[in-house]
């Protein structure tokens, strides 16, 4: 009988360890499950409805930043008939006039400052403008730097030179090593080193720095802005000793705005110059500036 006993006590020992083991082993498989072995929740990232950083523009949406200032920061430098202050010192000039109707147009104020023409390109570049406004011709060269707006006058170089050797500078060959000044980085220089090979360039900082060279006889010739020569000398002007040579035609070109590349902001100002055109505003300044004859014809 006690050996019954012994051997029936063994058993339920047994079962009872038995039982103990198999609800272990099921606690630590559910705790090491994977998660492809349970089913998978969705983190709060999954779920969290958009935030507004996601509706931001990008960092180079120009014109978001521009509507945001309220401003807009224009390169230019000063000549007429583009941009120049007359006798209050007041700034005017198409170029001038067609900004600050335009920013009227677009809820902006604009704000000119006087870059140095040579490094345009850099200050576009490094935002410290918004823009060149300023009787900016529009290149190939350029367009690698810039984005144009849809061009609003034609225009193109001129040779300058003292009325009293109209005899002597008749054409480009007469001007074989003659002295020819024009601005840096300038149209005028590019327009010297395709047509004007023979002659001897040097550099100024600026158009009306040209032209004060031909008139003081350290220079032979000036090449400049077609519009400017027709605003500056002749009669009437402070350059009456001056004159254009008939007979040198250089390269034709176009103005346009020049903003940083793929800026937003062109596609706004080209549908105010679409206005512009169809209104009657453009020719209203052309005709105040005495440029009709540049404006493209539409």
């Amino acid at each position: 009988m006690k050996k019954i006993l012994s051997i029936m006590l063994a058993l339920m020992l047994a079962l009872a360890l038995f039982g103990c083991a198999s609800g272990d082993s099921k606690t630590d498989a559910s705790a090491s499950a994977s998660p492809s072995d349970t089913e998978t929740q969705p983190s709060p990232s999954d779920t969290a409805p958009a935030t507004d950083d996601a509706q931001e523009p990008a960092a180079d949406d120009d014109w978001s930043s521009i509507q945001e200032k309220g401003s807009i920061v224009i390169g230019i430098t000063e000549y007429a008939p583009m941009n120049y202050k007359d006798e209050d010192g007041t700034l005017i000039g198409f170029d001038t006039e067609f900004a600050e109707k335009a920013c009227e147009k677009l809820g902006l104020t604009p704000e000119f400052i006087v870059i140095n023409w040579e490094t345009k390109e850099m200050e576009l570049k490094s935002n410290n403008i918004d823009c060149i406004w300023n009787g900016l011709t529009v290149t190939e060269d350029r367009r690698e730097n810039m984005a144009f707006t849809d061009s609003y006058l034609t225009n193109r170089q001129v040779v300058v030179i003292s009325a009293d050797n109209a005899d002597k500078y008749t054409d480009a060959a007469s001007l074989k090593d003659a002295t020819v000044v024009a601005e840096s980085g300038s149209a005028g220089e590019s327009a010297i080193a395709l047509g004007l090979t023979d002659a001897n360039y040097i550099a100024v900082d600026s158009q009306a720095n040209a032209l004060l060279e031909v008139k003081a006889g350290t220079a032979d010739a000036a090449v400049i802005d077609y519009s400017m020569a027709k605003s500056m000398t002749g009669e009437g002007t402070d350059y009456t000793d001056l004159q254009i040579v008939s007979d040198i035609d250089m390269q034709p070109e176009e103005y346009a705005i020049g903003f940083r590349l793929d800026s937003t902001a062109v596609e706004k100002f080209n549908e105010v110059i679409a206005t512009f055109e169809s209104d009657g505003t453009f020719s209203a300044l052309a005709e105040k500036y005495d440029i009709a004859d540049l404006l493209i014809a539409q």
